[in-house]
């Protein structure tokens, strides 16, 4: 993995209906952003000195790093099952099927309204 998260390295792959990959991404800081720079923590007192103000999500650098022109009708590939913003990039990117690796936080809220958004968006996840 190339992301620099000491506790969550999540990658994303968007295939097309050829199985050809169009789309790759893994959690970590935005473009021109030091790794170094930053703060990694997954816990403070002051939310700025966290991680999650900062870091893009392996699904939003899949579809932002995407080498072709639609992503309708593609597969994501992810480590982790997408959070509720994530859910709805890859609805709006037309993205049509979720295959995940662990959904360890199927009980947290974000997770919850992922679900629900890609069930009414007839958007597949296993």
């Amino acid at each position: 993995m190339r992301s620099k998260d000491p506790c969550s390295q999540v990658g994303a792959c968007i295939v097309n209906m050829e199985k050809k990959i169009v789309g790759i991404g893994y959690n970590g800081m935005p473009r021109d952003c030091s790794d170094n720079d930053l703060p990694w923590n997954k816990q403070s007192e002051d939310c700025l000195q966290t991680k999650y103000m900062y870091v893009c999500h392996a699904e939003m650098n899949a579809i932002l790093n995407k080498n072709c022109t639609d992503l309708c009708g593609c597969t994501i590939y992810v480590a982790l099952f997408p959070c509720n913003g994530c859910a709805k990039l890859i609805i709006q990117a037309g993205i049509k099927q979720v295959i995940f690796y662990s959904d360890k936080h199927s009980h947290k809220p974000e997770t919850i309204a992922s679900k629900r958004l890609m069930d009414m968006a007839q958007v597949k996840y296993r």
